[in-house]
């Protein structure tokens, strides 16, 4: 207290109390609030600051006049001594990591994890590049995502998927672990799951049997809960924009976790628009929906779009390319579409499935959700609010779908959306029903 009362820092404290109450003594110090302000003598018609910087008229603690300088926006620097310079994408990039808080690893400790990303650690490719296995010297597996300097992700993508899944936590959702900046090198670490993803299990034909349908089923159910807490439960609305069976990863019990927010969108929740659009369209054909691949419009409707043509392909076994052999000009969407108009829409369902006949109103509401999601115009498709309802109703009622986007068979008018009016139509299960009828 002798330093400080000697020192000329004299308004750093206003009051000292003390108070005794028996054998105990209080001691209460009240400090002001103190802001530090620098400022050059003159006013701002005699100033100094350099190009690009604003001059602000203040006067001094003497009353004398005095100015004071700051950068425009979009530029950093004092504005005095330092020039004030255009703020570069690496600049903003690297301070949009350090608002992540993420761990941020050595890459020669990766590099050594992975064993130099040694052929034998290769998992597969992501969205941007390669996905290597590796082991930590505490002996936790991770999985290193390590991005293609070739690739269509830049640093703006590698940011993005930083700053975004950092902030995201749900049980359906993979977990960023950290990441790594060297040089030209981009590393992505997460956690890691020796089953890698639904893909090699779906579409493999001995793999496949491994899942029975209440495995599928929940599969289904998760990735729809990681959604809905994209779209409406987290801080933020976000748009994944490439969601398929490969970026979807299991864990050890085959629950789903949503990976790969490298194309991820953030919506400004407060914004009255729902719709955005992009000149750049990436993802992956097969799962785009029809406006955000023909003309770069992209919503919540659009993941909804893709989750349907997964739960198909759950459903089927099949990817969304494939076709019967007796009818090759139909791919899978269209294919189904055909099998439901024809009443015979369990024709559809995986052979390795057939024993599951007392689950067949189960597979058959999940078929019914699917065509709902993959209808032509994004207002008749279910949000996934109304999908996690519909999938955890034990009985229901729901619209009838409309012909689906991308149609290749024969058009029948009665079941096509035109001019964007909805069909009254509705078709149940049974007698009883849930309060919700029409997508949203």
């Amino acid at each position: 207290m002798k330093e400080l009362t000697n020192s000329s820092c004299r308004l750093l404290y206003t009051s000292i109390a003390l108070e005794s109450v028996g054998v105990n003594v209080g001691i209460a110090v009240e400090f002001e609030r103190v802001q530090l302000g620098w400022w050059l003598m003159g006013g701002c018609e005699n100033g100094t600051c350099v190009v690009n910087a604003n001059c602000t008229d203040v006067y001094t603690p003497d009353g004398y006049a005095g100015h004071r300088c700051s950068c425009l926006e979009g530029y950093h620097g004092d504005g005095y001594i330092n020039p004030c310079l255009k703020l570069r994408g690496k600049y903003v990039e690297d301070q949009k990591i350090k608002d992540a808080k993420l761990l941020q690893l050595d890459f020669d400790t990766i590099r050594l994890a992975t064993n130099d990303f040694s052929p034998y650690n290769h998992l597969g490719e992501g969205g941007f590049g390669a996905v290597y296995k590796g082991v930590l010297d505490s002996g936790e597996e991770i999985a290193v995502k390590r991005l293609s300097m070739k690739s269509g992700q830049g640093d703006n993508e590698f940011v993005n998927e930083v700053s975004l899944v950092a902030k995201l936590q749900h049980r359906n959702l993979v977990r960023l672990l950290g990441f790594c900046f060297k040089g030209e090198e981009r590393l992505l670490i997460y956690e890691f799951f020796k089953n890698t993803s639904l893909e090699k299990f779906i579409f493999d034909s001995d793999r496949r049997m491994i899942l029975d349908w209440e495995t599928r089923y929940r599969i289904i159910s998760g990735v729809a809960r990681g959604l809905l807490y994209l779209h409406e439960d987290s801080h933020f609305k976000i748009i994944h924009r490439d969601m398929k069976a490969s970026n979807v990863l299991l864990d050890d019990a085959m629950n789903p976790k949503i990976a790969d927010f490298g194309m991820a969108k953030l919506f400004n929740t407060d914004q009255t628009s729902q719709t955005m659009f992009t000149s750049k369209v990436a993802g992956t054909y097969g799962y785009m929906a029809p406006e955000y691949a023909m003309s770069g419009q992209f919503s919540v409707k659009t993941d909804v779009f893709s989750f349907g043509v997964l739960v198909l392909e759950i459903i089927k076994g099949k990817k969304n390319n494939w076709s019967p052999e007796e009818q090759s000009s139909l791919f899978l969407l269209s294919y189904v579409w055909k099998c439901w108009r024809e009443g015979e829409v369990l024709n559809i369902v995986d052979p390795s499935l057939i024993e599951t006949r007392g689950l067949s109103d189960e597979i058959r509401k999940c078929i019914h959700i699917g065509l709902l999601c993959v209808q032509e115009n994004p207002g008749s498709r279910p949000t996934m609010a109304s999908i996690v309802r519909m999938l955890n109703a034990n009985s229901f009622t729901l619209p009838r779908p409309l012909q689906p986007a991308f149609y290749s068979g024969v058009v029948d008018s009665s079941s096509r959306d035109n001019n964007h009016t909805r069909n009254p139509r509705i078709a149940s299960l049974n007698d009883v029903t849930i309060t919700e009828l029409d997508p949203r």
